[in-house]
């Protein structure tokens, strides 16, 4: 028994009537979901880290997620582990036909191009709504999900020529928020309009992403990070000088703010 075939194994026992475990039993497509969008978040933060064991820990896990969905659609009569197999080995094969046959690719534009016609070309099949924006799963998360969703807009034109425009329309988008906070009183409740013009800033935010070839959910992810370093370390700082953190003003909190970022700067000028 291969190994792969061992894990499919596993998988049935634990889904077993009689002698499976109870969980593993009770779960559907949709509470197993949030557990397949875990793991997938899980396999990207171990390569952020550079953690190649943690990696090999977490593309297991991940992989077990599918080898879950296979099983219930298996159950189900829908299809099993071998066809969700065979099903990528076609579609790779059908989007490569300058591997597998004897299309010729002049450049890495000409390939994304011809790509990007083989994937429209499978969309057009599955769906009778045509319009450029069809598959584009809203699952994603949010501005990953808008710089897809304005990526497809671009191919058909309907985009800004160069980089200023979208600033002059982020600059304008942040002005209709201002006007709506100025706007809210004690007896005005516009916090949905307040909602919508936030959300179209970022919206403007991800299209800027577009134009300076900056992938918004990792940024966003970078930041995160880098925050959360600063953070950390500015509580190590007023520690170490036996300071309680949350008892610190809020200038004095900004001081240390810029120790940590200043350190951290220092330390990465030296690598």
């Amino acid at each position: 028994m291969s190994k792969l075939d061992k894990l499919l194994q596993i998988m049935r026992d634990l889904r077993d009537p009689e002698n499976g475990c109870p969980w593993d039993i009770e779960q559907s497509f949709n509470t197993i979901k949030p557990y397949t969008i875990e793991e997938a978040y899980e396999v990207a933060d171990a390569i952020e880290r550079d953690d190649m064991s943690e990696l090999k820990s977490e593309l297991g896990d991940l992989l077990f997620q599918i080898v879950f969905h296979a099983q219930m659609a298996s159950e189900q009569g829908l299809f099993d582990f071998n066809d969700i197999v065979e099903s990528i080995n076609d579609k790779l094969v059908r989007r490569h036909p300058h591997v597998f046959a004897d299309e010729q690719v002049e450049s890495h534009e000409h390939l994304a191009e011809r790509w990007e016609q083989h994937k429209q070309a499978e969309r057009e099949g599955k769906q009778d709504n045509h319009s450029a924006l069809s598959g584009v799963t809203s699952a994603l998360p949010a501005l990953q999900w808008s710089q897809k969703l304005q990526k497809r807009a671009m191919r058909t034109g309907f985009d800004w020529p160069d980089v200023e425009p979208v600033f002059d329309k982020l600059n304008e988008e942040v002005a209709e928020l201002r006007e709506e906070i100025a706007r809210k009183t004690e007896w005005e409740d516009n916090h949905q309009r307040i909602l919508d013009e936030y959300g179209d800033i970022l919206f403007v935010c991800a299209n800027l992403g577009l134009h300076l070839k900056v992938n918004a959910e990792e940024a966003m992810r970078h930041a995160n990070r880098k925050f959360i370093s600063r953070f950390t370390l500015m509580e190590q700082l007023a520690s170490d000088d036996g300071t309680v953190f949350e008892e610190l003003s809020l200038e004095q909190m900004e001081e240390y703010w810029q120790k940590a970022k200043d350190r951290i700067s220092s330390a990465n000028e030296r690598e």
